[in-house]
């Protein structure tokens, strides 16, 4: 784990938070000191933090600082400050749920609280809170989900999913991880991730780092890979998922699934309960970010500008729940038909 070999990737510094900047890596690992909920938004809107539950935890923290500086304001004026807060920031990133969930327990706080004393202190443990529920989620998350994989085994994975996406041990990077302590990983293959490169700059730092074999492939060879017997799991994490199974993640993903579809290869989704959006009926339902074009160009100096008005670059896609074997959370794994599975992970709430 990241945090056995003393990076923390999101820690708070007391009265402000440090973030590991993903940006920089793998050639630089520069942590920022955000000491505004401004400056959270930016990080979270630049992916500087990304990744769905990573993206929550932040938040979170984010409205810590927000209630930091609102001193003595009444109970009305200090909810109305919070919401303004909440609702800048769930816009920095609107495919994940994760977000939204984690401000939306922020400001059930809030809320509740009498004594708009107790406001920032009350804020920063729910932060808190947040954020080790998500470290232990992870955990089980990564046992259940090693519990499907074979010996000998390759597996690919898809953007990045370890500790640097959930602040904690990773969704479906953890089940690898997990499943390799095990001895049950000959290797792992894992897309570059276009156009972040979220694989070959993170994914494969992280799994270097923890001593995992790692092959880096571009992300069009993943289903030449499959046709050959190369790969025998799929595994991804999901930043929305839908309550009939269908869910959202990085780009390139549904084309994943329906060719691992085509060879008979599991197809795995791995995300804590937090990721799944009970509000909508369908993956249709789901909105999905639209970045700037210029992010396409390898070299955004030599990207012409009438590109703009011609590239198209969509952050996220939708996957049909028809692809998926399982989904693998931390209150169980849920498996067809995904309307009545994922209904019963919520039966004891």
């Amino acid at each position: 784990m990241l945090r056995a070999m003393n990076i923390k990737p999101i820690d708070w510094a007391g009265d402000s938070l440090n973030i590991l900047d993903q940006s920089k890596l793998p050639a630089e690992e520069v942590f920022l000191n955000l000491q505004t909920y401004e400056e959270v938004e930016l990080a979270i809107r630049e992916m500087r933090v990304r990744g769905a539950p990573a993206i929550g935890v932040t938040a979170a923290y984010g409205m810590a600082l927000a209630a930091q500086k609102l001193g003595n304001s009444t109970k009305k004026r200090s909810l109305e400050a919070l919401e303004d807060v909440a609702g800048l920031l769930v816009l920095s990133r609107p495919t994940a749920v994760n977000l939204k969930w984690s401000l939306d327990r922020i400001m059930n706080i809030a809320i509740r609280l009498d004594n708009m004393k107790n406001l920032y202190e009350s804020i920063l443990a729910e932060a808190r809170k947040i954020h080790k529920e998500t470290e232990l989620s992870d955990i089980i998350i990564s046992e259940s989900g090693a519990s499907l994989i074979d010996s000998q085994s390759s597996i690919l994975t898809h953007c990045n999913t370890g500790a640097l996406a959930t602040g904690g041990f990773g969704t479906a990077l953890g089940v690898i991880r997990y499943a390799w302590n095990q001895g049950k990983i000959e290797k792992v293959v894992a897309t570059e991730t276009r156009p972040w490169l979220q694989g070959s700059r993170l994914t494969v730092w992280e799994l270097t780092k923890w001593g995992v074999p790692v092959t880096l492939i571009v992300d069009s060879a993943a289903g030449y890979l499959m046709s050959i017997g190369e790969i025998q799991y799929v595994i991804v994490g999901a930043d929305r998922i839908a309550p009939n199974g269908d869910f959202a993640n990085k780009i390139g993903t549904c084309s994943l699934a329906i060719i691992a579809s085509v060879y008979d290869i599991p197809f795995y989704v791995a995300a804590p309960t937090s990721s799944i959006d009970r509000t909508i009926s369908s993956g249709a339902d789901i909105p999905i970010e639209k970045r700037r074009p210029e992010e396409m160009a390898w070299d955004a100096s030599s990207w012409p500008k009438d590109y703009n008005t011609k590239a198209l670059n969509l952050s996220f896609d939708i996957t049909p729940s028809k692809y998926v074997k399982s989904i693998i959370t931390e209150k169980g794994i849920a498996r067809p038909p995904y309307k009545k599975s994922i209904k019963g992970l919520f039966q004891h709430d």
